[in-house]
């Protein structure tokens, strides 16, 4: 009988579900691990103890549809991130870590959602990570979970497991090179302003202040973005390409405040390699340090002790299990390519309107400012207020709501809710006067100050005509 050729998707199963050294997965879960510890202990500090923006009592500004989300008082709030940094370190060491992982993403997830003048990319891609790396196996070598028996331990995973991580490293580069491609980046546009304020840094202060290191960080990032993941895709150029990374992310965090994201971008780009570099790393280290000897040799004879056997060969899934993942897999590739594409379907310029800037990878593509203030009408009394956002919010809200249309929007309706009640009336009209530069244009008018956005609605897939078109003279 002649055997059936191989379809298509039977050769892209085989390829997705083939085995590969679990060595890449665990280092990323303790990187991962590790990262996640730190970002949420320093928003502990900084912003809910130090600034106080996860305060009840004060404005947030939720993202829109999640605005019913919001801060507990403490101590509730402060227990919320103990929990996750305790969480991030059952991570870290494979604890119940299917349970560890899923309940991070969901506790990460929840402060990314309270406030949106804290938006950052790493954020959001932290967010995307947790949920992924709860379904990965990367607790299956090296972990709690093997000592203890809850999982069997293995020596390979499906490639899946690191593809799915390249994939969302890949859209990263990829999205934030294509964004670069305008005409203010193309003209060393916002680093001229940006890095002459650094020059008091110390060592690099007179270099930075140089424009010609505008013009090569402007250029580099470019080029950078756009060919780092073609060159790592190939062993002869994949040292240059990982060496080039490491030197864009580190002087990315020597100069700018980004958190975390150089270190995670540094660790998903090293999954590149060939997965069982972490192990080849180890196996150097043991021999020039006795302490990572003694554990790695500790954690062996654990397994012998208690007679766990690690398979040395991958189990692969039914055909039924394999086809189900990649239809869930197909939505999710498609969500992540079509979200950095959506702006073009707005008219203007994405960095003036900020109408699909979130989620792009545009990353410190603009610098914007505005001055402005919120006019409160009573329309029966004629009773007319001001307020101006640097005298009510959080000074981080003040700086970004003026400069951000739907956060405009949302304070606006804000305070038609609050003024109705005080003034005991529905017929309250909210307008906003709000002037705005973006990096050396001139302040032009930026909200139309004659429309009531207190009952205007907001459109999701529509552009918001009560945002002034910016006048590139």
């Amino acid at each position: 009988m002649q055997a059936t050729k191989p379809t298509v998707l039977n050769k892209l199963q085989d390829f997705l579900f083939g085995g590969i050294s679990i060595a890449s997965l665990v280092f990323f879960r303790i990187v991962f691990g590790i990262l996640a510890f730190l970002d949420v202990l320093i928003t502990w500090i900084w912003y809910h103890l130090t600034k106080d923006s996860f305060n009840p009592e004060n404005y947030q500004f939720g993202y829109i549809g999640f605005e019913w989300l919001g801060p507990f008082p403490d101590p509730f709030m402060s227990f919320i991130f103990f929990l996750l940094m305790i969480l991030a370190i059952l991570i870290t060491v494979g604890y119940r870590y299917r349970m560890s992982a899923l309940l991070f993403g969901l506790g990460f997830t929840y402060l990314f959602l309270l406030e949106k003048s804290h938006y950052l990319n790493h954020a959001y891609l932290f967010c995307v990570l947790s949920f992924i790396m709860a379904f990965l196996p990367a607790h299956k070598a090296f972990s709690y979970d093997v000592i203890k028996g809850w999982t069997n331990g293995v020596k390979q995973v499906p490639r899946l497991s690191i593809l799915i991580l390249n994939f969302c490293m890949g859209i990263v580069y990829f999205f934030g090179g294509i964004a670069k491609i305008n005409s203010d980046w193309l003209n060393a546009l916002p680093l001229k302003l940006w890095l002459p304020a650094k020059k008091d840094y110390f060592l690099i202060g007179q270099i930075l202040e140089k424009e010609w290191m505008a013009w090569f960080m402007s250029y580099g990032g470019l080029f950078l973005d756009l060919f780092v993941v073609p060159l790592l895709l190939f062993r002869k150029t994949r040292w240059l390409a990982f060496g080039l990374s490491c030197f864009f992310h580190l002087t990315n965090a020597a100069i700018f405040k980004i958190g975390i994201f150089p270190w995670l971008s540094i660790a998903l780009t090293a999954l590149f390699f060939k997965p069982d570099f972490p192990k080849r790393g180890l196996d150097y280290f043991k021999s020039k340090f006795k302490i990572i000897q003694a554990q790695v040799s500790k954690y062996q004879q654990t397994l012998l002790d208690q007679n766990i056997l690690i398979a040395d060969q991958y189990q692969i899934p039914s055909s039924k299990r394999r086809k189900w993942t990649i239809m869930l897999l197909i939505p999710f590739i498609l969500i992540n390519l079509s979200l950095p594409l959506r702006h073009h379907f707005f008219e203007g310029n994405v960095a003036w309107t900020e109408e699909g800037h979130r989620y792009s990878w545009r990353m410190m593509l603009r610098s914007k400012r505005a001055r402005g203030h919120f006019r409160v009408v009573n329309a029966k009394t004629k009773e007319e207020i001001k307020i101006k956002p640097k005298e009510v919010l959080k000074p981080k809200q003040a700086r970004k709501v003026l400069t951000h249309p739907d956060m405009i929007w949302q304070y606006a309706q804000h305070l038609k809710k609050k003024y109705q009640k005080e003034w005991n009336t529905e017929d309250v009209k909210v307008y906003a006067d709000v002037k705005a530069k973006l990096h050396k244009r001139p302040y032009q008018q930026y909200i139309n100050k004659e429309i009531d956005l207190g009952n205007t609605s907001w459109e999701i897939f529509k552009n918001s005509n009560w945002i002034m078109p910016l006048k590139e003279k």
